[in-house]
């Protein structure tokens, strides 16, 4: 069987297709929902982080600190395992929620880094203009520093929610049917000559995933740009 016999036959199969959709599914779903949960997660721990020294926020930054560092410096499949396996080892717990989990706290550490640059990165100037203005701390953060900042991340938030979409393959580990883990079952499962049929297909799901969060990227960077010119 050449590869596009198997290709032919692979989606013809309603039992094939059904088992790739399912998959499609829960990647889907495990990538928007921690990418949301990440965000949230970041953007906290960013703001505790630039949050001015005060006795009472001592316990915060420490705490923050240590969560990026830990996250950061310790594999996400070790993460992951931890998760389901010690953290929410409880009988009955949805696999497809411990991984939402646990994917967002790991983005949650690189979006924090990330939107902590973004913020640095707005000229000191502003943050005093607006305090000149008469406007609390809280609100030149919210009003003024804060909506330059996010014109700064989008790029690399971008690349992060990409990097995490791709890092979700590896949650068949823990028995969730993934897009790869679909592709795994497919190619054992049948007379195809390798895995190249059904790994190729999955490819080419996780490039159209890929490939539409770019595009919106792309269109909400120029929309960003357009509303500099006015």
């Amino acid at each position: 069987m050449n590869f596009f016999e198997g290709v032919s036959t692979l989606f013809s199969s309603e039992k094939y297709m059904d088992l790739l959709i399912e998959g499609f599914k829960n990647t889907f779903i495990i990538s928007m929902a921690a990418t949301v949960f990440g965000l949230i997660l970041g953007t906290i721990v960013a703001l505790i982080n630039l949050a001015p020294n005060s006795p009472l926020m001592w316990v915060p930054k420490a705490i923050s600190k240590v969560y990026i560092t830990v996250i950061r410096g310790t594999p996400m499949a070790l993460q992951l395992f931890i998760m389901i396996f010690v953290v929410f080892a409880i009988r009955g717990f949805p696999p497809v929620v411990t991984a939402i989990i646990a994917f967002g706290i790991n983005s949650g550490a690189y979006v924090a880094e990330n939107i902590r640059a973004g913020i640095l990165s707005v000229d000191i100037g502003q943050t005093e203009a607006g305090r000149a203005l008469g406007l609390s701390n809280g609100t030149t953060m919210m009003k003024i520093v804060i909506p330059q900042a996010i014109k700064n991340v989008i790029p690399a938030i971008g690349n992060e929610v990409i990097a995490l979409i791709k890092e979700t393959s590896i949650v068949g580990m823990i028995s969730i049917t993934d897009l790869t883990q679909s592709a795994k079952i497919i190619g054992a499962g049948n007379n195809m000559a390798s895995y190249l049929i059904p790994m190729s297909v999955a490819a080419l799901f996780y490039l159209a995933i890929v490939y539409a969060l770019t595009l919106v990227i792309k269109v909400i960077e120029r929309r960003l740009r357009a509303s500099d010119k006015r």
